[in-house]
């Protein structure tokens, strides 16, 4: 079987090796994992994989000739059945139900409707308007609709949840993707400042004639450091949810931007940047890093770029405790600006289409924010956004 599972990671090109298939065969030998989907999995991972930008690979492959056995569990089990959550039917509502619909009255009280729920339910629903369950207007579930709701499980089908209770894993954006096109990086490439710093490790052809002549004939080499691109450039990546359709999209960009420059770091968001960033998604819970530390790590000379779709709950941005994933002490626009603050040139780019920004409202203010610089995800709004940073 693990000659099978060996065969497809390599199809899924994921660069494992004999040796480290028998040192797998080895740890199953002396028991390290035994009778557990889980354990196998993160055995399997650690002697397979020897760089973590190939998890994802590994994960989708792992889950392709796996598949139909148990899945790895999502929180919270352990508090909301899932019996509760299973989604039995879709409840079809016209646009008129749909209108009729009311908001609870804000987040405070969305937040104190649930807890009293948790408290008072103690059997699964579905199609209803009141309990946690599947279907229905409820705002408290999935798969149903309410127009500011907290989904709890389920996926994201009208993308009106102000909050989200679930422990979702985002997929890390693979630099090795084959482009398509060049014009990425010949976009990227306008940014470019050339430099020549370090040791001295490169000809320099027109010195050493010159220097040659001079000496009467006799060789004079001259060396002089590597010309590198001496552009700095801060990512930051909306990841999940919202951003799941421009996966590809944003993956051609990473990879471009990982090969074009040196000076390249890059942290992971969701929908908003508050006072935690990350580097891997798989470990964001665990290893996040303070917003903060970023902001007082790179100097003034570091371009910033976003990459997101800039559509989330007016609360997200607005509000305290308006994140959909935690509550934050600090709302997403004073974090945002204090980014703006820190570094002089910053844009943002768009993978959804121009003409539904004017629709959303978080949209509308992250631009005004930027003060215009928000541009498409394109090759010429790329251009344009290029032309800024560089001048």
């Amino acid at each position: 079987m693990l000659i099978d599972f060996f065969t497809t990671l390599r199809k899924a090109q994921v660069p494992v090796t004999l040796k480290e298939l028998l040192t797998l065969l080895e740890a199953l030998q002396a028991k390290v994992a035994f009778a557990s989907l889980d354990d196998f999995y993160l055995l399997a991972r650690l002697c397979l994989v020897k760089d973590e930008k190939f998890f994802d690979r590994f994960d989708r492959a792992f889950g392709h000739y796996f598949k139909g056995l148990e899945d790895l569990k999502l929180f919270p089990d352990d508090q909301i059945p899932e019996d509760w959550l299973r989604a039995e039917f879709l409840k079809n509502l016209t646009d008129e139900e749909k209108a009729q619909i009311e908001a609870l009255g804000g987040l405070d009280k969305l937040l104190e409707t649930l807890n009293d729920r948790l408290k008072e339910q103690h059997d699964r629903h579905a199609g209803g308007n009141k309990w946690i369950g599947t279907g229905g207007t409820s705002p408290f579930g999935h798969s149903g609709y309410n127009p500011e709701g907290i989904r709890i499980g389920g996926e994201s089908k009208h993308k009106r949840a102000v909050k989200a209770w679930e422990k979702r894993q985002f997929k890390n954006l693979d630099d090795q993707v084959e482009l398509g096109t060049r014009n990425m990086k010949v976009a990227l490439r306008k940014l470019r400042k050339f430099a020549r710093t370090g040791s001295a490790e490169e000809l320099d052809l027109n010195d050493t004639i010159r220097s040659t002549a001079d000496n009467a004939g006799l060789l004079d080499i001259k060396m002089v450091p590597e010309r590198h691109n001496a552009a700095k450039v801060l990512l930051f990546l909306d990841i999940g949810g919202s951003m799941d359709p421009y996966i590809h999209l944003c993956e051609q960009l990473f990879s471009a931007a990982r090969s074009e420059f040196k000076h390249l770091e890059y942290y992971y968001f969701h929908n908003c940047i508050y006072e935690k960033l990350w580097k891997d998604n798989r470990r964001r819970f665990d290893e996040a890093v303070s917003t903060l530390d970023v902001l007082h790590t790179y100097g003034k000379d570091y371009r910033v770029i976003f990459i997101g779709d800039a559509a989330m709950s007016p609360y997200e941005l607005f509000s305290r405790y308006g994140s959909v994933e935690h509550m934050n002490e600090e709302t997403g626009q004073v974090w945002l600006q204090r980014v703006l603050d820190t570094w002089d040139k910053a844009i943002w780019l768009n993978p959804s289409h121009t003409r539904s920004w004017e629709y959303t409202q978080s949209t509308v203010a992250i631009r005004e924010q930027l003060d215009g610089h928000m541009y498409p995800l394109t090759l010429e709004g790329m251009e344009q956004a290029i032309r800024y940073l560089s001048k």
